[in-house]
């Protein structure tokens, strides 16, 4: 038997992330995402008007199949007036997805493994990339020369600091013989930095 789960247990062990997603917004135009590896975190949907989530775990499939009990852990926390449209997939972003190549705004890699190698395909060109160091999918993006850092997220006390400007420090190798894509991927741990953030945005060119 599956044990199941909410949000709100969720988000007593990892935190609130909805003040994250609402500066987000707040600094850039994003109407839909895509968040492969969610498990049943939909803070993205306290911000963002469409947002489809995507998991193998099926702890998280019976939370998304029960649109009721997000509605209602939703009502708190969205923005006034707002109606999220959530969607979940029960599959592996690691496979195709039915979603149309360039169709998303913000695609979401967060402690989810090497998320932009297998669905930087759905973000369309002006899109964001939100992205941390965990699994070294930051470090990918910052090796990716189609993306340009446009802002680092900080994370302490509870809160979270959206900073867009001055970035120069960030993204530079303590040792730079680490900055290698195959060594990245193979263990699947990030570059050490001289200047870290919980998370990065970058910008698809």
């Amino acid at each position: 038997m599956v044990r199941s789960t909410s949000w709100q247990q969720y988000r007593t062990a990892i935190g609130d992330r909805s003040d994250m997603f609402r500066m987000i917004v707040e600094t850039w135009p994003i109407d839909n995402a895509l968040y492969p590896g969610s498990y049943v975190d939909v803070s993205p949907s306290s911000a963002i008007p469409v947002v489809t989530y995507v998991d193998t775990d099926a702890r998280a499939a019976r939370y998304f199949a029960d649109p009721s009990q997000v509605a209602t852990e939703l009502r708190d926390h969205r923005r006034p007036g707002s109606e999220p449209r959530v969607h979940f997939l029960a599959a592996d972003y690691t496979q195709p997805l039915p979603i149309a190549d360039g169709s998303v705004e913000l695609v979401i890699s967060l402690f989810a493994g090497p998320v932009w190698d297998h669905c930087g395909r759905y973000l369309r060109p002006g899109g964001w990339l939100l992205a941390n160091n965990s699994h070294g999918d930051a470090s990918i993006a910052s090796l990716d020369p189609s993306l340009r850092l446009v802002g680092a997220i900080h994370h302490g006390a509870d809160r979270y600091r959206l900073r867009t400007n001055n970035l120069a420090d960030f993204l530079i190798p303590k040792r730079p013989e680490t900055a290698d894509l195959g060594q990245i991927r193979r263990a699947g741990r990030g570059i050490a930095f001289t200047r870290s953030a919980f998370a990065y945005v970058f910008e698809k060119l």
